[in-house]
């Protein structure tokens, strides 16, 4: 189940990207393969997402009527029903993007984990306050968003008492060219919403804005997610395959171990290199016991197990104490 960690939240997006649930199944399977968290899919009906009079003029979709295009990728309650119930037996969570009330009361039967708002209803409050009224975690995309129609739709929120907000920076261009991408939107996200967690949603093509954006402090990463980037759909070829989202979980999961605690430490065997590796002062010339010290018979050299170099200040004009020869490390019983 969602819960913000110090460990990025990895989802595979397969909503559009599958008609039929033995593809389903597919993308799921593999999805738990690559070891993510979740998978995501995207609930509605075409009568109720969108009108007739809709149409799509988006560069990877020809223009077709948003209806007609919508009604291809429906899926039933029923399938719903064995999608959830087969993502929760590969040990994923799962969660969906509704766009309507009655998609919200249906996918309620399922106990999702999140409740995921698309950028096409950022801005219909009405939704976003029906949908936080379950008081489940809303994890929001703001594409196509300016800030203040991100305060307004946090605001929408909170009103329900729902503090369990995740604000995913998306930019809804389909791909999205790397000149658009704006992952410092991240940061000012987390400056302007301090309390909540900030996310990346990514629709460029390959993984590697999803890597950076972990990098740059995004707790969870949403990536749409195939099984052959040249399949019938519009999503597919933003899609991360297989191999692409291992490298991405792989990546993101190594930068999480080398991040560290950022505590300036030796770490490790740091500990033993400090002795073998650090220096101390030494006699560069044969001693004779009074014999004082100088710049001429002392040096600095590896290890570091006599006396420091910081003191060399205090040491010289000190005498011997006994006889040394040349290369010994100096101890302060020796002066």
């Amino acid at each position: 189940m969602w819960k913000e960690t110090d460990r990025c939240y990895i989802v595979a997006e397969i909503g559009g990207n599958f008609t039929d649930l033995e593809t389903a199944k597919l993308l799921i399977d593999q999805a738990a393969e690559c070891k993510v968290d979740a998978v995501k899919l995207q609930t509605y009906r075409a009568e109720t997402i969108t009108s007739k009079e809709a149409m799509f003029d988006m560069e990877n979709i020809e223009n077709i009527s948003q209806q007609e295009y919508f009604k291809k990728f429906e899926i039933s309650e029923e399938m719903h029903k064995e999608i959830f119930d087969y993502a929760k037996q590969k040990g994923l969570d799962i969660f969906s993007t509704p766009s309507h009330i009655t998609d919200v009361e249906m996918l309620e039967k399922f106990d999702p984990d999140v409740y995921k708002i698309g950028a096409d209803d950022l801005t219909n409050l009405p939704f976003l306050k029906e949908v936080a009224g379950f008081h489940k975690p809303v994890m929001l995309s703001t594409g196509m968003s300016t800030m203040e129609e991100i305060r307004m739709a946090v605001d929408a929120i909170l009103s329900e008492g729902n503090k369990d907000i995740i604000i995913m920076h998306v930019v809804s261009l389909y791909p999205t060219a790397p000149e658009y991408v704006n992952l410092n939107a991240i940061r000012t996200l987390q400056r302007e919403f301090p309390m909540f967690t900030i996310g990346y949603s990514d629709h460029t093509l390959g993984v590697d804005s999803c890597i950076f954006a972990a990098v740059l402090g995004a707790k969870v990463i949403e990536k749409h997610f195939t099984y052959d980037k040249k399949a019938d759909g519009p999503d597919h070829i933003l899609s991360a395959t297989k191999d692409e989202m291992k490298h991405l979980v792989d990546q993101v999961r190594l930068f999480e171990t080398m991040r560290g605690s950022g505590i300036k430490a030796p770490a490790g065997d740091e500990i033993k290199n400090r002795i073998n590796n650090r220096k101390s002062i030494v006699v560069s010339k044969n001693i004779k016991k009074g014999e004082c010290l100088t710049t001429d018979n002392t040096d600095i050299k590896r290890p570091g197990t006599g006396i420091a170099p910081k003191y060399l200040e205090t040491v010289l004009g000190k005498c011997a104490k006994r006889d040394l020869e040349a290369d010994t490390l100096l101890k302060w019983s020796d002066i």
